[in-house]
C-alpha cells in the first residue's frame, strides 16, 4: 500500500523525471513498473532490456529522448514507415486496428515498460497498427534507425522483441478463441479481470479501470448495447459500479466466477 501511496505522489508531482534528463535519469523512469497506475509491483528492467548489461542499458537510454503524449494524441498511424520506437515510461497508450468498414478494433493497451513500434521496424519497414495516447503518457523515444543498430550490436534486445511479441500473439490467439466459442458474458468478466491486473488502480477501495464501454466492447468483439446490459446487470449484483468512461470492480472473484462458465 505505501509503495502505492508513493506512485500517486510521484504522478501528482510530475512523474518520475523529476526534471532530469542524462541517460541515469532515463533509466530510472523505467525501473518501477509504472508510476500511474499504482502498480505496487517493481521491476529491474522493462522486459525488453533482460539481460542487458547496467551500463550498456543506461547508454542505450541515454540515445533515447524524453517525449510526452497528450490524451488521444496519435504516436503513429497504420500504413507510416516506422520512424522511431517508443518505451513507454508512464501512462496507457491504445493500441488499434481499422477494419474494411472503419470499424476501430483495440487490439491491447500497452503499459509502462512496453516497446511500441518495433514489430515492423524488422519486417516491412511500415506500421501494421495505430498507436494513440489512452491518456496523458511519456516515453523514451530512438530514431528508428538508431535502435535497430542498438538491436543488433545486443543481441539480448533482440531476443528480448521476439520472447513480448511472441506474447503479443499468445493474448491475440486466445482472445479470438473466446470470441469463436465462448458466451459474451464471461467474454467481458474476463477481459475485466485481465485489465484490473494491468490498468486498474486503487479508488475508495475499489479497483478502477478508466475505460470507456465502447473500449469495452471493441476490446471483446461485441457491442456497446451488450457490454451496457451486463455492467448493468453485474451491477445490481453489486460486482461492478460503471462510471463515466470507467468502471470500478467490487468484486472480482464474483467476475472471476462468472469467466470461467462455459
Amino acid at each position: 500500500m505505501m509503495m502505492m501511496e508513493e506512485g500517486m505522489n510521484r504522478h501528482q508531482q510530475g512523474g518520475l523525471f523529476s526534471g532530469r534528463t542524462n541517460g541515469s535519469a532515463r533509466a530510472s523512469l523505467v525501473q518501477r513498473k509504472n508510476g500511474d497506475n499504482h502498480c505496487a509491483k517493481c521491476v529491474e528492467r522493462p522486459p525488453l532490456f533482460h539481460g542487458v548489461s547496467p551500463d550498456d542499458y543506461t547508454r542505450i537510454c541515454a540515445a533515447a529522448r524524453v517525449k510526452e503524449f497528450d490524451r488521444g494524441e496519435l504516436l503513429y498511424i497504420e500504413g507510416d514507415s516506422v520512424q522511431q520506437v517508443l518505451l513507454l515510461t508512464s501512462g496507457f497508450v491504445k493500441i488499434t486496428q481499422l477494419g474494411l468498414r472503419g470499424t476501430e478494433v483495440i487490439l491491447r493497451l500497452s503499459v509502462p515498460g512496453d516497446a511500441i513500434g518495433a514489430e515492423g521496424l524488422f519486417s516491412t519497414g511500415t506500421h501494421c497498427t495505430t498507436a494513440q495516447a489512452f491518456q496523458s503518457c511519456r516515453a523514451l523515444v530512438w530514431d528508428g534507425l538508431a535502435f535497430r543498430a542498438l538491436a543488433e550490436r545486443h543481441p539480448a534486445m533482440r531476443h528480448n522483441m521476439v520472447r513480448i511479441l511472441g506474447g503479443h500473439l499468445q493474448e491475440l490467439e486466445e482472445r479470438f478463441r473466446e470470441v469463436a466459442t465462448e458466451r459474451v458474458g464471461p467474454r467481458v468478466a474476463r477481459q475485466l479481470v485481465r485489465l484490473q491486473k494491468t490498468i486498474g488502480r486503487p479508488v475508495n477501495g475499489l479497483v478502477e479501470i478508466r475505460l470507456s464501454r465502447e473500449d469495452l466492447a471493441q476490446m471483446t468483439g461485441t457491442t456497446l448495447f451488450t457490454v451496457s446490459r451486463l455492467l448493468s446487470a453485474w451491477e445490481a449484483r453489486g460486482m461492478v459500479r460503471p462510471r463515466r468512461e470507467a468502471v470500478a470492480i467490487c468484486d472480482v472473484q464474483a467476475l472471476r466466477a462468472i469467466s470461467e462458465q462455459n
